[in-house]
């Protein structure tokens, strides 16, 4: 057993300590807004919540599943999470596999304009009249295929397949199959880390991404939860204000004990459940796939 002298247990109380403080000044905003969620959104506007829920009720869950806009809201970014991020792993892959192979002509011509369409883009206004071209504007669509390829992950994906060893490639070919054929059932297969970190990326990229959604959607049906919940944000509080002061709306406010505040915190933690709940089963795969093209470029 190593002896520990008086410094180590000064450095290591100090270490705690210092890991203590970050623990809390990162936990404590979630922890906040979770409180805020089971608290009558009018009791938190006179005085403050810290710890817990000074009146604890569900109406803020029951105003935010009740309201068929964000149940479609949610029911959209679900729909689009899940196609959005499979598309975008699978065509990424595919795009990387094919730009490890040696033999492929204009290698190099295809790298540099990878790395210049990473760094440069068109601008929002070429951007819109290129959907706009393509008929994908208030559309479902539009959230999916503009971001089918990710530049960044063919990068380091393309160092992923360069790493496997080509027997693998070769001996699929001897037994007959296609380009498409090694790729889905040899490459694929070993590939779970890259997968995993991909789709887990792409997956959060496309839940909280609202920008598209205000931008280049016009169909109330259409729009994400992000997006509702920028729309929750960006009202000012002055309703609220109001309705405190008036003696019709205070009777409303009898009824339904919300206020916008708190119906927002309630839809931020809808919108963060699903991503805590899918994480634990990804972090295996996603602590290696953090790994990959870290050694060779």
């Amino acid at each position: 057993m190593k002896f520990r002298t008086k410094e180590d247990y000064i450095v290591d109380t100090v270490n705690y300590i210092l890991l203590g403080i970050v623990a809390i000044v990162t936990i404590y905003p979630f922890w906040y807004v979770f409180v805020l969620s089971f608290n009558d959104g009018y009791d938190a506007l006179v005085k403050g919540i810290y710890f817990w829920p000074r009146k604890f009720v569900l109406d803020n869950y029951i105003a935010f599943f009740t309201d068929g806009r964000w149940l479609s809201a949610f029911g959209v970014s679900v729909v689009r999470t899940v196609i959005g991020g499979v598309c975008t792993t699978l065509f990424t892959c595919m795009v990387a596999y094919a730009h490890s192979r040696p033999n492929l002509m204009f290698r190099r011509f295809y790298s540099l304009l990878l790395i210049f369409c990473m760094y440069f883009s068109g601008g929002l206004i070429p951007f819109y009249v290129t959907l706009r071209s393509y008929n994908l504007l208030n559309k479902f669509w539009v959230y999916i295929i503009p971001g089918l390829l990710s530049y960044f992950f063919v990068i380091v994906a393309r160092s992923f397949f360069s790493e496997l060893p080509p027997e693998l490639m070769e001996a699929a070919k001897i037994d007959g199959a296609s380009d498409l054929g090694i790729f889905f059932r040899v490459v694929l297969p070993v590939s779970t880390p890259l997968l995993a970190t991909m789709l887990l990326f792409q997956a959060v990229n496309h839940w909280n991404s609202w920008v598209d959604s205000a931008y280049y959607v016009r169909d109330e049906s259409l729009r994400t939860l992000s997006y509702r919940m920028m729309e929750v944000i960006n009202k000012s509080n002055i309703s609220d204000a109001m309705a405190q002061s008036s003696s019709a709306m205070a009777q409303m406010a009898e009824a339904n004990r919300t206020t916008s505040f708190s119906l927002q915190c309630a839809s931020l933690v809808v919108c963060i459940i699903p991503i805590l709940c899918v994480y634990p089963f990804l972090q295996k795969h996603f602590v290696q796939g953090m790994m990959i093209g870290a050694v060779k470029g």
